[in-house]
């Protein structure tokens, strides 16, 4: 199966707003140069580049006066514009002028030392009257010049090439986003990562937890909110299963006690055959009372877990040898835990019930310092149904006889107790069912 690769933010919040804002620039360009194009209706204006070969034409004479020397360049521009001319004016005030100056500029021409910039464009054709004012340096110094030469217009070319800038432009903003994005990610969704961690620490045995509202940014807030009312939610739940569960435990104890009682006063062997029987539905209530005891307040005794185990084998024993089975203790080492000692006697008592009930003739309980593990040689558990055996209301065969449910609280009584339940195979056959203490 295939999992579906979650949508980075990251990316959206990089690329999405690079491609608007790189397509937001090629309108905008366009935009401009259209409305520049469309401005430019007054007709073709001189192209001031011709005024840089005229500042380079002109020179000094002898004397220092300013005269117009022919050079390649410039006769080149007057054969493609035979009505070129310009007139120049250095510094002191010296003029000089090329070709036939237009009546209607001699004005200009007198007073060129007042003009840095400038463009006129004539009106009617042949627009001789279009004119460039620029500031040029040549071998006169530098020169203020006038003059008409080859006419030249906005056109669709000068747009595009106008819209190249919008690369380099784009460029720019696009290493400012890769640079400042991330950071702003990070520094915005820092909220996020501790509520991640927080979420982290959330389990059955630890409830009450909320996530912060407080750090989150504020479109991410409404879900924070919507996970700690579902929390809490959860958690009442929970209380009320768990007073239900509490409450029918110590409602059962009062009528298997009165059963346990008239099945030990019966005469009829058949009827005692049920004390077993009436024993496990003892210790399941129990136990149920047990994980309701060490939710409200979890002990911490020192347990001598030989001792322990020795004395709950030596009140089964009886009804196990009544049954046809035998029961052995083997303890190497002193073996001590801290916990609940009517919680952990009920599990070993559990235990050695279940080997004996759903395993074969023999039944083995080895204590060691780290814990201690029931053995039967019986048919064993399948490899397969390890994990499921410990699930609530789970048999291994329909018709297998017990609840389901003592495993289960085997599990549960054992983890509030740091510790942890395996299944094993025996060396001769059958299973061994393993229970581990934190170590002191």
């Amino acid at each position: 199966m295939t999992t579906q690769r979650q949508p980075s933010l990251k990316r959206r919040l990089l690329v999405q707003p690079l491609i608007i804002q790189l397509i937001t620039l090629v309108v905008s360009f366009t935009l401009l140069w259209a409305v520049l194009l469309r401005m430019d209706s007054g007709g073709p204006y001189a192209n001031p580049a011709f005024l840089q070969i005229a500042a380079k034409a002109v020179s000094r004479d002898e004397n220092g006066n300013l005269v117009v020397r022919m050079t390649p360049a410039l006769a080149e521009v007057q054969q493609e514009n035979p009505q070129l001319w310009f007139a120049a004016q250095d510094e002191r005030g010296q003029r000089v002028s090329f070709g036939r100056v237009p009546e209607e500029y001699a004005s200009v021409v007198a007073s060129l030392g007042e003009f840095s910039f400038g463009d006129v464009r004539g009106l009617k054709a042949p627009h001789r009257l279009s004119v460039a004012v620029r500031q040029e340096s040549g071998p006169a110094g530098k020169l203020t010049l006038v003059g008409h030469g080859d006419l030249t217009k906005l056109s669709m070319f000068i747009l595009l090439v106008s819209n190249i800038l919008v690369i380099p432009i784009f460029l720019v903003l696009a290493i400012m986003a890769l640079i400042v994005t991330p950071w702003v990610v990070r520094r915005s969704l820092a909220g996020v990562s501790r509520i991640a961690s927080e979420a982290e620490s959330i389990d059955i045995d630890a409830r009450g937890i909320r996530l912060t509202e407080t750090e989150v940014p504020r479109e991410i807030a409404p879900l924070v909110r919507a996970v700690n009312e579902a929390l809490s939610r959860l958690d009442d739940g929970y209380e009320r299963q768990r007073r239900f569960i509490a409450s029918a435990a110590h409602e059962l104890r009062t009528p298997i006690a009165i059963l346990g009682v008239k099945i030990d006063a019966s005469d009829s062997p058949e009827t005692r055959k049920l004390t077993v029987d009436i024993a496990r539905l003892s210790n399941l209530a129990e136990q149920l009372l047990d994980l309701h005891r060490l939710d409200l307040e979890p002990h911490h005794d020192l347990i001598d877990l030989t001792v322990l185990v020795r004395r709950v084998v030596a009140d089964l024993a009886p009804v196990l040898i009544v049954s046809g089975k035998t029961v052995e203790v083997v303890a190497d080492e002193p073996a001590s835990i801290r916990g609940d000692s009517g919680a952990i006697e009920r599990v070993v008592t559990n235990l050695v019930q279940n080997a004996a009930e759903h395993g074969g003739q023999a039944v083995l309980v080895r204590v060691d310092r780290c814990g201690f593990e029931v053995q039967d040689d019986g048919p064993g558990i399948p490899a397969e149904e390890r994990e499921q055996v410990l699930e609530p209301f789970h048999r291994i065969r329909p018709r297998q006889t017990g609840s389901g449910l003592g495993l289960n609280l085997v599990q549960q009584v054992i983890e509030r107790h740091g510790g942890r339940v395996t299944i094993h195979d025996a060396p001769g056959g059958g299973a061994i069912i393993r229970v581990d203490f934190p170590v002191n």
